[in-house]
């Protein structure tokens, strides 16, 4: 496995205590990062803080969807270091249904949080990363925000939202040695899958050539190296690992 250099860096990584986020904060505190999670679910943020066990390693309750509460948490975080690294995994699927049958309120809800949450957070880091003249942000999208998945309307919307979010804010801040890419996986072996019916899982996997789902340590490699000095030239774009599913 590649190692990668983030020594003296800061990240903050949304939706933190499990999944994507988790595994993504593991390895880079393996890759020399200081990182600071956030996640609505105390329990489990104490779980990663235990089963990480770094003193690199610290967290917020917090609520992404609440620009207030990331806007205080980021500026709590830049009195005392630079925010060089910010990845934002956080994100539901919701129920599955058709659109003339979705609840407003579902829809709102995931909108809210894989979208707005997105937008909040940048919103709150970026200035500070104009500042420092370095950053790199990476956005956790999705297959379906590209093609869409029937029975997810409110998902697969969010999704797109946040490929075309990236693409905007990644040509805004190309002079200021700040890449901002989106990454779109395919399904992957996460709790997040138990959200779905059983059939609608089902129906996702038989659209990957590949034949099985995303392993989070696939994602994880890539999320590394996006986020890492490495990448100076890739930004405002979309980085797809979706098993070949995906038909752009």
């Amino acid at each position: 496995m590649h190692d990668f250099d983030l020594k003296n860096r800061y990240a903050i990584i949304t939706g933190g205590a499990q999944g994507f986020g988790l595994d993504i904060a593991r390895r880079f505190i393996k890759s020399g990062s200081k990182v600071r999670i956030w996640d609505i679910d105390e329990t489990e943020l104490k779980k990663a803080s235990q089963d990480i066990n770094s003193e690199n390693l610290s967290y917020d309750v917090l609520d992404v969807s609440n620009f207030t509460q990331v806007k205080n948490a980021v500026e709590k975080i830049s009195e005392n270091t630079n925010i060089d690294i910010l990845v934002n995994s956080a994100g539901i699927t919701g129920p599955t249904a058709e659109l003339w049958n979705y609840s407003i309120d579902d829809w709102s809800r995931i909108i809210e949080i894989n979208l707005n949450g997105i937008f909040y957070s940048c919103k709150a880091v970026v200035p500070h990363m104009i500042k420092n003249n370095y950053g790199r942000i990476v956005n956790i999208a999705s297959v379906s925000g590209k093609d869409g998945n029937a029975n997810a309307s409110a998902y697969s919307s969010s999704k797109a939202g946040v490929i075309g979010l990236t693409k905007s804010l990644g040509k805004e801040l190309a002079l200021n040695n700040i890449a901002v890419n989106a990454v779109t996986p395919a399904g992957a072996n996460t709790r997040i899958l138990n959200q779905m019916s059983k059939e609608h899982v089902q129906r996702m996997l038989s659209k990957v050539p590949k034949g099985r789902f995303l392993e989070v340590h696939e994602l994880t490699s890539m999320v590394c190296w996006l986020s890492s000095e490495e990448n100076s030239f890739s930004t405002a774009a979309v980085f797809d690992i979706s098993g070949g599913r995906s038909t752009y």
